[in-house]
């Protein structure tokens, strides 16, 4: 079961069609096994419907705006369990092969990134898979812009909690983490990010100047 989402207003800008393709599809893959997060894109859907209907733009005021949020969240304790698709369908269709048998680059300590900014062209993030071996520990560091990830395989932990797949979670500068991978299968996830991470460590923060 997922216990982190994407707010409601990432959820918005998706439904609007404001969002990179790279953040869209870490918000497609939560959503093929996220009801909660389902059941709130299918409302804010219909709500864009109604607002296109009228014959006159439309002013949302910021207490009408406010009201629209919590009506979504409120959702969360409503029923709704359609057909579960495919997953992993989207990324399949984009790499083409399974994630275990990409060609990993091997960072620092226990984890390796793929990446797949090139799948993508015209964004300015940087798209990458990153995979921390099972039990593994990453190097700890904060983030000079946001990053965005999607649990793709496994869990990991940090200081926030622990993740699962198919978790979604929003970083940035005021974040300071070192995952661990949970024992069990390695966690791989899919990451966009707007600027490089800042190395933390009492060591490896030397090598920041090296990472771009």
């Amino acid at each position: 079961m997922t216990r982190h989402h994407p707010d409601s207003l990432k959820l918005m800008e998706y439904s609007a069609g404001n969002l990179s393709d790279p953040h869209a599809l870490c918000i497609r893959l939560h959503l093929d096994q996220c009801p909660h997060c389902r059941s709130r894109a299918d409302m804010l859907d219909s709500l864009g419907a109604v607002m296109l209907e009228q014959q006159s733009p439309v002013s949302v005021s910021h207490s009408m705006f406010d009201a629209i949020l919590a009506r979504i969240d409120e959702s969360a304790d409503e029923p709704f369990s359609p057909s579960i698709p495919d997953s992993a369908g989207p990324l399949r269709k984009l790499l083409g092969e399974n994630l275990n048998n990409l060609p990993w680059k091997r960072q620092l300590g226990d984890a390796s990134v793929y990446d797949i900014t090139d799948r993508f062209p015209g964004q300015n993030e940087q798209v990458v898979l990153q995979k921390l071996t099972a039990g593994g520990k990453a190097p700890a560091h904060t983030h000079r812009g946001e990053e965005t990830t999607i649990v793709l395989q496994g869990a990991f932990t940090d200081n926030k909690g622990v993740f699962n797949q198919w978790d979604f979670v929003t970083l940035d500068s005021q974040d300071d983490h070192k995952p661990i991978a949970l024992p069990g299968d390695d966690c791989i996830t899919l990451s966009v990010l707007s600027a490089p991470v800042k190395l933390t460590g009492t060591f490896t923060r030397l090598l920041n100047p090296f990472i771009h």
